[in-house]
């Protein structure tokens, strides 16, 4: 199950566009990202645990492997 988990992303800045690669940490929530283009700080949207989840093109890790269990 572990080699499953996605541990890079597409971070895309909701107020410039910009997509950026970045890793994502394996067995943590990351709350804050700094867009490289526009400098916003990006934060998660509410009811959602991080940036990834909010942002990404996949959520976090740690969200990767509730859903695996849940099947």
């Amino acid at each position: 199950m572990e080699d499953k988990i996605k541990t890079k992303a597409i971070l895309t800045c909701p107020l410039c566009g910009e997509q950026q690669e970045a890793e994502m940490p394996k067995n943590a929530c990351q709350h804050f990202y700094k867009c490289a283009k526009c400098g916003q700080v990006m934060k998660p949207k509410e009811g959602d645990c991080c940036v990834f989840c909010s942002y990404a093109d996949s959520k976090c890790p740690p969200k990767q492997k509730e859903a695996m269990q849940n099947l």
